[in-house]
């Protein structure tokens, strides 16, 4: 009976690394997010107790998926080394190490003034005397609006009903109908860009799309195609849903805050 429920239990580990290496290999996900050495180790535990043909063949396809993964991030490296990609977390470590000193001596080698004042004259000490005179008190300079600080929830339904940023209708009927709209903006092309999409005249109702198109995805409506080196995301519509399959759901947060929403009106209206 252990050796049954073992085998079981090897049989799910093999499947769930198979979807979790075959779910970042078709949405172009960061390879790096795969620890490939805790997988192998998984794998090497469970292998001495494989006989069924059917558990070994498991567990060859767990080995080859994560073979792929291994090739992925070994181009993701290619190209950013031939980009001359410099990771900016990278940089901010590197830059929050070095001393006052050093800091000040790549400012003065990196500094270069376009003009430079050598001497103080009668005229230059008067500009400065109207600049000081002209400023308003340090008082007012330097006193701050007070920053409201609110903590980030998950939002429901019905919560964004209540503030109207969602109607009050059947809900599968809102995906429905964003699923029609979506099939017929991506003639012929197939896909367009996700800001595209959902962006609307107002930033209330960029977010009531933003939120129902995620449902889209979840209900497999539609799919997200990611590009992380060009940093850009298309949405493509599904001829029929496609239902969830078994493993662990993979999820990939797309931030729609004010800023964004006002740089995509700026750039539509270029």
């Amino acid at each position: 009976m252990t050796s049954k429920r073992s085998q079981r239990i090897a049989r799910e580990e093999l499947r769930r690394i198979i979807e979790f290496c075959r779910a970042v290999e078709n949405r172009g996900l960061n390879p790096f997010t795969v620890n490939v050495n805790d997988l192998i180790a998984v794998i090497r535990s469970y292998f001495p107790s494989l006989e069924d043909p059917e558990d070994l063949s498991l567990d060859a396809e767990a080995l080859n998926r994560i073979a792929s993964i291994i090739k992925m991030q070994s181009e993701w490296v290619k190209r950013r080394a031939t980009s001359l990609y410099r990771d900016p977390f990278l940089t901010e470590e590197k830059l929050r190490r070095l001393s006052m000193q050093d800091l000040a001596k790549v400012f003065l080698k990196t500094w270069h003034p376009i003009v430079e004042l050598e001497q103080v004259t009668l005229g230059s000490l008067k500009m400065a005397m109207d600049y000081w005179e002209s400023l308003a008190p340090l008082s007012e300079r330097w006193s701050e609006e007070e920053l409201l600080k609110v903590m980030t929830e998950r939002t429901t339904r019905e919560e964004l009903v209540r503030q109207g940023i969602l109607r009050d209708e059947a809900f599968l009927s809102e995906i429905k109908k964003m699923w029609k709209e979506l099939k017929e903006a991506v003639r012929p092309k197939g896909r367009m860009d996700y800001w595209d999409f959902i962006g609307a005249e107002s930033y209330e109702e960029t977010i009531r799309r933003a939120y129902l198109t995620s449902f889209l995805v979840t209900y497999g409506y539609a799919s997200l195609e990611i590009q992380p080196l060009e940093e850009k995301i298309f949405i493509k519509p599904n001829e029929k849903p496609i239902p969830k399959t078994s493993g662990q759901p993979i999820s990939f947060p797309i931030p729609v805050d004010y800023e964004r929403w006002r740089k995509w009106q700026e750039r539509r209206g270029e």
